[in-house]
C-alpha cells in the first residue's frame, strides 16, 4: 500500500520512560521531515475536531548500540531520511542544548539511543535487518 516505510529503533537497555520519550521526540521529527504522511484531522460525532496523525503505519524495533549504529550506517549509505537521538540529549533541558551535545558527538561512533528511518521499503528493510520488534 505504501512505497515507503517508517521504522523507529530504540535502545534495549533504556528505562521504559526513556524509550517512550525517545519515540515521541523522533515521531515529531519524522512528521516534520515528511509532512505528506499526515492525514486529515479527526472529527467526532459531535463535530469536535482533533489533530491529525500519520496515515502510514510506523513500526518500533529495539536494538543494542551496535544494532543502532549499523542501521545508521546503512541509512546513510542508502540515503534514507533519518533522525537520531543520542544519549547526551537525556542530560539537556531544551532544544538548543540538544543541538550542542549532538554536534559534539563523534559521527563515526554516535552514542545512539534512538533512530527513526524513512524511505523506500526495501532500503529501510535492509537497515533494520535482524532487529526485533519492540515488545
Amino acid at each position: 500500500m505504501f512505497d515507503t516505510k517508517i521504522a523507529f529503533i530504540v535502545r534495549n537497555d533504556l528505562a521504559t520512560w526513556q524509550r517512550v520519550n525517545v519515540v515521541a521526540f523522533l515521531a515529531t521529527g519524522v512528521a516534520s521531515a515528511a509532512p505528506e504522511i499526515l492525514g486529515k484531522p479527526y472529527v467526532n460525532a459531535h463535530g469536535h475536531e482533533y489533530g491529525n496523525m500519520s496515515i502510514q503505519p510506523m513500526l518500533v524495533f529495539e536494538a543494542g548500540l551496535e544494532g543502532l549504529q549499523k542501521a545508521h550506517r546503512t541509512g546513510l549509505e542508502r540515503e534514507l531520511t533519518m533522525l537520531p537521538y543520542v544519549h547526551a540529549m537525556f542530560s539537556t533541558g531544551h532544544d538548543e542544548a540538544n543541538r550542542e551535545v549532538f554536534l559534539q558527538e563523534d559521527p563515526e561512533d554516535l552514542q545512539l539511543v534512538g533512530l527513526v528511518l524513512r524511505g523506500p521499503k526495501k532500503s529501510v528493510d535492509k537497515a533494520i535487518k535482524g532487529l526485533s520488534l519492540h515488545p
